[in-house]
């Protein structure tokens, strides 16, 4: 199967290509979308109250930028903390229709490299198209995370590529299915289905109500960086900066919005937690890519602190330099495409 290519430009208010198909799952889960079972000291079996909350979307740039910190953040915290992501519909489904459908993809196009020049992620050659609508792709993710945390994490790790690696956002059924096949562990004909639910439908729309009440510390924020965080103004309202992270614990609520730094996200949870959050050994750059299996250059020197890729690491070219796939992974792309 080859990637899917451009359709219509977004249309204001048209239904989802998934929410069109919308039929019940094949495998209910009676609670799908419930928040993760409460962490216990292995001790005592007391609940540990501490959470992250990450607010999200495929397409975005600073979000795919910072994937290596929140790898390395989601290996370093370890089991101890309830990771729940949030997608924020970066691009939704009333927007105005471009007049200029290529016009907007040349344009962001070049948001992205700008973006990548400050991140160092990958980018494609070029886009071909402009995300038409996140609520695919997001309910995609959702759907993904009722498989297991790992087939969830690498679902949405494949949906970010689609755009920032091949240039082709997963926006239609067709173009989700073409990105996710082969994802180890993931049955993908439940996703599809479970993508398309009037559950799942309803769980992305909380999400979207959930990014669009952001918390007083974020609204008017204007820092230093390229990406403080501070809260978007919308049309209607506002929405948290993609990505924000907000962690809660027993030293209370901490927000990291924007573009950070791994020291900057661990310190935030130190916080949080009311004590300071220990670094864990980092792997090594083989140890790395049998985890995550798919690899970028700033992935392989923040995670592994090594700069050679494992020997038999597969090259994937992009315009912003190289991504590194397992073998495993490269052979399980290949077969259903």
């Amino acid at each position: 199967m080859t990637a899917p290519g451009a359709a219509a430009a977004r249309t204001p208010g048209r239904t989802s290509p998934l929410a069109a198909r919308a039929t019940e799952p094949r495998r209910p889960d009676p609670r799908p979308f419930a928040d993760p079972a409460p962490v216990r000291q292995p001790a005592t079996g007391a609940e540990l109250a501490l959470t992250v909350t990450e607010f999200t979307d495929p397409a975005c740039p600073w979000a795919w930028g910072s994937e290596p910190a929140l790898r390395l953040l989601g290996h370093t915290l370890g089991p101890l903390w309830r990771w729940r992501r949030v997608f924020g519909i970066l691009f939704d489904e009333d927007d105005d229709e471009a007049p200029d459908p290529s016009a907007e993809a040349r344009w962001y196009d070049g948001f992205i490299r700008e973006v990548a020049a400050h991140t160092g992620a990958p980018y494609p050659e070029a886009l071909r198209w402009l995300t038409r609508s996140s609520w695919p792709a997001s309910a995609a993710a959702k759907a993904a995370e009722t498989q297991g945390r790992e087939v969830g994490e690498r679902v949405l790790r494949r949906l970010r590529e689609s755009t920032f690696v091949h240039g082709t956002p997963a926006d239609t059924a067709d173009g989700i299915r073409w990105a996710v096949t082969g994802v180890p562990g993931l049955d993908v004909g439940r996703l599809m289905d479970e993508a398309a639910s009037a559950a799942t439908r309803a769980a992305v729309a909380a999400d979207r109500a959930q990014a669009r009440r952001p918390i007083a510390e974020v609204v008017g924020l204007d820092g230093d960086g390229p990406h403080p965080g501070g809260a978007k103004e919308l049309a209607r309202g506002r929405r948290y900066a993609l990505p924000t992270l907000l962690f809660e614990g027993p030293g209370g609520r901490v927000c990291a919005p924007g573009w950070q730094s791994f020291d900057a996200f661990l310190a935030a949870a130190g916080r949080a937690a009311g004590s300071s959050a220990q670094r864990a050994a980092r792997p090594s750059a083989s140890a790395a890519l049998e985890r995550w299996r798919s690899l970028s250059g700033p992935e392989l020197a923040l995670l592994t602190r090594e700069q050679a890729p494992p020997r038999d690491a597969v090259r994937i070219r992009t315009a912003g330099g190289p991504l590194w796939l397992h073998p495993a992974e490269t052979a399980a792309r290949s077969a259903g495409r």
